[in-house]
């Protein structure tokens, strides 16, 4: 009798744990609302609540396992879903000219960070995460490069925490500072699309431009998205080799095969979706804003394992190396428009 009493206990602590991500996650979206917050948009405002629902009350280790489930499984799915996102022959073709700048954005913050981290004795990990969500976009590619470095959930969460709160301030910075510069609304969509962090915080800094410059932000934008895909596999190498080199024999890196999913959406959103097969607009969208909301619950179920006690000096130094970066970063792609 006490076997099928502990397996529904089991269930019932699993659907808690997801509850809590789902909950946390849609808190985030109601305080995305609140003036001041909006800048930081959902996922960052989820993640902070997060954050601070750790240092206040603690983990819930009692619900770990649905916790787990947000933070692993949904990871993946929201990942694959992301891909939905992406219109290969539009970047490939209008946007050719912004993949090979993208390509050098993306290399030099990546580059950039690994030897500013060993300049500042920084944690290489993390240091790593912040370039690729600097250099690609945002939270999606740190979800992404995370299981391929076996990053932990506390140095993940903190990454996208960062992210979010300095994407938005640079993004701020950018509507202040575009009166001021001597470009055109569309060129300076190209710099916002090349250089800020987050998909959102590139809308946010290029909408007030216009149309076009919104449009041209986003193609730029969406060219490093794409670029995730060959970055991963060139950080996969890189970490098989040096597995090589210093793992015990028998110790492996399991592919990531999210990525596959994420190909595969991409493929179907270029080549079936509207081509083959007409789907309301209204449709895919419920489709983007569903990838969304799990990107969230998954960096709510990270941001549970964030303890700032711990991290108080180890995300200091990676903290300021990204913020070099990023301004650099901003100086090279507005060189290159």
């Amino acid at each position: 009798m006490n076997g099928p009493e502990t397996t529904a206990n089991t269930r019932l602590k699993w659907l808690i744990g997801v509850g809590i991500t789902f909950v946390v996650a849609a808190t985030g979206y109601i305080l995305a609302m609140v003036p001041g917050f909006s800048f930081i948009g959902p996922l960052g405002s989820a993640i902070i609540l997060a954050i601070v629902y750790r240092q206040i009350f603690g983990f819930p280790y009692a619900y770990n396992s649905g916790i787990t489930f947000s933070s692993k499984k949904l990871l993946r799915v929201a990942i694959i879903l992301y891909g939905l996102r992406l219109n290969i022959n539009i970047i490939l073709g209008e946007g050719l000219e912004f993949l090979i700048k993208d390509t050098v954005v993306i290399a030099f913050a990546v580059l950039s960070m690994i030897a500013l981290a060993r300049l500042f004795k920084a944690d290489f990990k993390l240091s790593l995460l912040l370039g690729v969500g600097t250099g690609v976009c945002g939270a999606a590619a740190i979800a992404a490069v995370a299981p391929i470095i076996k990053a932990k959930d506390e140095d993940t969460g903190i990454s996208v925490g960062i992210i979010a709160l300095i994407g938005t301030i640079f993004s701020i910075g950018y509507i202040f500072m575009r009166p001021l510069l001597d470009i055109t609304n569309t060129e300076y969509g190209a710099w916002a699309g090349m250089s800020l962090h987050e998909l959102a915080h590139v809308a946010l800094a290029a909408e007030p431009a216009g149309s076009n410059a919104l449009a041209i932000a986003l193609l730029a934008k969406l060219g490093r998205v794409l670029l995730l895909i060959p970055l991963c596999f060139i950080i996969i190498y890189f970490v098989r080799r040096h597995q090589k080199k210093s793992a015990p024999d028998g110790v492996t890196i399991q592919f990531p095969w999210f990525l596959l999913g994420f190909i595969l959406m991409s493929l179907i959103n270029t080549y079936i979706i509207g081509p083959v097969i007409f789907i309301p607009e209204a449709m895919v969208e419920s489709v983007y804003s569903l990838s969304t909301f799990l990107l969230t619950m998954a960096m709510v179920g990270l941001g549970l394992n964030v303890s700032l006690r711990d991290l108080q000096t180890k995300a200091f130094r990676p903290l300021m190396a990204m913020i070099i970066v990023s301004v650099a970063l901003s100086a090279l792609a507005f060189m290159m428009i």
